[in-house]
């Protein structure tokens, strides 16, 4: 349940855009639900802020994660990723991430240095550690912004992928992405226009195949992620974009 819960948490922080433009700006902020058949499980939201790092105007990203009702009775989750990265080349500086998952728990402060370095504080067992990292390196909230300005989505075919480097639990790994095709889906804000996406997973105890989540995002310059599905060996789990506010762009609905 706890790789459930994370791989859903990566999902929601990876969509794209085609402009040079930053395709959002300080004070964006949406919300998903999360539901397992009819049952609501939980909620995550993302938001833009600003900091200041060395003295330096930054954007400040922050991802909460959050189980509710019987859900929350059942296996209990309060998620929290910050991530903060340069406005103009959108390379992380630093990241926290304070997680409580059924009792799983993590707290831990990442700072990523020029020297190709990351120093990870872990305020939970009190140590300290250096990594080295790929140049182009970002951490799991710092991707999701990252991508949205990717400059190559616009030339994607049925087929292609784009892959990235992430540096998570200590380590760089290799996420990617396969571009499906376009659909126009219904929600709650009207008919979206989406381009479909399949990020490879790994299959196993929690899902069926590589390409069992599909993911759906807003075929304009927001590039939101708008649903999420994912099946799983038992059953199927759905996301859904539930509110927004603070958009760089008007979301378009077709009416």
């Amino acid at each position: 349940m706890k790789k459930l819960i994370l791989s859903i948490f990566v999902i929601l922080t990876l969509s794209f855009d085609t402009q040079k433009e930053d395709a959002f700006d300080v004070g964006e902020w949406f919300k998903f639900r999360i539901h397992y058949g009819i049952i609501n499980a939980g909620y995550a939201t993302l938001e833009v802020k600003e900091a200041t790092v060395n003295n330096k105007k930054v954007f400040h990203a922050v991802g909460k994660g959050y189980t509710t009702g019987m859900s929350r009775f059942f296996f209990k989750v309060d998620d929290l990723y910050e991530s903060y990265f340069d406005k103009e080349t959108g390379n992380p500086y630093q990241f926290v991430r304070k997680i409580n998952e059924g009792g799983y728990t993590k707290n831990q402060e990442g700072f990523f240095g020029q020297d190709g370095r990351v120093l990870v504080k872990d305020y939970k067992h009190k140590t300290e550690k250096t990594v080295s990292v790929s140049k182009n390196v970002q951490d799991i909230i710092s991707s999701f912004y990252y991508l949205r300005n990717h400059p190559n989505i616009d030339k994607l075919k049925s087929g292609d992928s784009i892959t990235i480097d992430m540096f998570f639990d200590n380590e760089t790994t290799k996420f990617k992405l396969k571009f499906v095709g376009r659909e126009d889906i219904t929600t709650k804000f009207g008919t979206v226009p989406t381009m479909i996406f399949k990020p490879l997973v790994q299959s196993g105890r929690v899902f069926k195949e590589k390409e069992s989540v599909t993911l759906w995002i807003s075929d304009d310059n927001n590039k939101l992620p708008v649903r999420i599905k994912a099946e799983l060996a038992v059953g199927s789990l759905k996301a859904d974009l539930d509110a927004f506010k603070g958009l760089k762009n008007p979301l378009k609905v077709k009416k």
